[in-house]
């Protein structure tokens, strides 16, 4: 029992090698078919570890925040958005920074509508 390939073989001329060209066209197709492959896919891994490494660093390096500088940032906020008598004698106090804006414009306002002659 022989195999058919075998059979192909021995019918054919049997000088040891193949005879017949190879298609040119189907050899240069698919290698140039898996270069863009293989830069495409080279593309993309760069790509993955370039927004990985950000990502890193941005959890390791931006993101920690010390507790003296989140106790800093609290205070700050505190005295930015509250409001506190600091003396009451004199009739100072402590009003949100946004209202403080707001009073500041009102008067402003108020100044350039009484006087016409400052236009």
């Amino acid at each position: 029992m022989t195999d058919p390939q075998d059979q192909h073989l021995s019918t054919s001329d049997s000088s040891g090698y193949e005879k017949r060209d190879v298609n040119v066209n189907k050899v240069v197709f698919i290698g140039v078919m898996s270069i863009i492959i293989v830069v495409v896919a080279i593309f993309f891994v760069v790509d993955y570890f370039s927004v990985a490494r950000e990502e890193v660093f941005q959890d390791m390096v931006l993101n920690p925040k010390s507790v003296p500088l989140r106790e800093l940032r609290a205070r700050e906020e505190e005295e930015l958005n509250s409001y506190k008598v600091l003396d009451s004698t004199r009739n100072e106090y402590r009003i949100p920074i946004a209202r403080a804006m707001e009073l500041m414009a009102d008067e402003a306002y108020r100044e350039q509508t009484t006087s016409p002659a400052r236009r």
